[in-house]
């Protein structure tokens, strides 16, 4: 999987988010283009539906969304992905390898595109990665623990 590759990350700040202030609800909407390798990374107060109501986007369902949340007095950062259900392209399990594999990419996406709440936020280091597997079928709909902000690198 190559790593992030800066110039091809395109952020918008929505609704009057602050970029080095985490007031929730704090979410992020992660699409890209086929074509152009371009990821773009909306983060406001709500998911960006605009972002993904394009009748393509509808069609390969393949947006990230994210958001952070407070749990016991400590934050997590949880992402949702459509491995399969709706008006989707592609057979589950192919889905679930593509998801899979593009993980690190979308965390690294994530983490680099809103660096700056990371940087006036060092405690977010140690917040929870819970990644939401999100599938029709009980094999591949699943929640899973993926470590720390920390363990991702920009």
């Amino acid at each position: 999987m190559p790593d992030l590759n800066p110039e091809k990350l395109h952020v918008v700040y929505k609704d009057s988010v602050a970029e080095n202030t985490l007031d929730l609800p704090r979410k992020y909407t992660l699409t890209h283009s086929d074509s152009t390798g371009d990821l773009f990374l909306t983060i406001g107060s709500e998911y960006d539906y605009e972002q993904i109501s394009g009748l393509y986007t509808r069609f390969m369902r393949d947006e990230v969304l994210a958001e952070w949340q407070k749990k016991n007095g400590e934050f997590e950062l949880h992402l949702y992905m459509h491995v399969s259900g709706g008006f989707c392209f592609g057979w589950t399990g192919l889905r679930n390898k593509i998801f899979c594999y593009h993980l690190p990419l979308v965390l690294q996406t994530i983490k680099c595109g809103d660096k700056n709440l990371i940087k006036a936020m060092p405690e977010l280091e140690n917040a929870q990665v819970i990644v939401h597997f999100q599938s029709k079928s009980k094999k591949y709909n699943r929640i899973e623990n993926h470590g720390q902000i920390k363990d991702i690198h920009c």
